[in-house]
């Protein structure tokens, strides 16, 4: 990019074919650059929900039973819950009028509408932990945002 500049800045006339080319060339170089940020983004998401259930799930088991998933859900669907209360708590002592942590709690609240809207339409997207080879395979992750990818996410509704 840095050349590019420099490129830029030799040329005489702003409208000349030189001109033209190169900043076809920096626009190219920058929209790559911010859907690199986007995905990167969107994995950090998905790496973030993964990670957890990588946390929550007993590692004695094997294989989970329909009943073990669903619990396991509505654990992490209500994984906020303590944070809100701390919240309330918060606010109820003294006597303000405003919100102390408002714009925490509004996040708090449009993720879990969000999720669980997610979850009663499309489904949840999370690892398949009711397969016993991917569940092996889900351990064996390290954390690595490009081996997401090789992770196999199912929707559970």
């Amino acid at each position: 990019m840095r050349n590019l500049a420099k490129e830029l800045s030799k040329c005489k006339h702003p409208n000349s074919r030189k001109t033209k080319a190169l900043t076809k060339k920096a626009k190219r170089i920058i929209v790559r650059n911010e859907n690199t940020q986007t995905q990167n983004l969107k994995r950090s998401v998905i790496a973030s929900k993964v990670q957890w259930f990588l946390d929550h799930i007993d590692n004695c088991i094997t294989k989970c039973t329909a009943t073990q998933t669903k619990e396991l859900i509505n654990s992490y669907l209500s994984r906020f819950d303590e944070e809100l209360e701390q919240i309330a708590i918060k606010q109820s002592i003294g006597n303000r009028k405003k919100r102390q942590h408002a714009n925490r709690e509004d996040i708090i609240k449009m993720t879990i509408s969000r999720e669980r809207e997610e979850y009663s339409t499309s489904g949840l997207e999370m690892p398949n932990i009711m397969n016993e080879a991917d569940l092996a395979a889900f351990r064996l992750w390290d954390g690595d945002l490009i081996s997401l990818q090789h992770l196999k996410l199912t929707r559970i509704s």
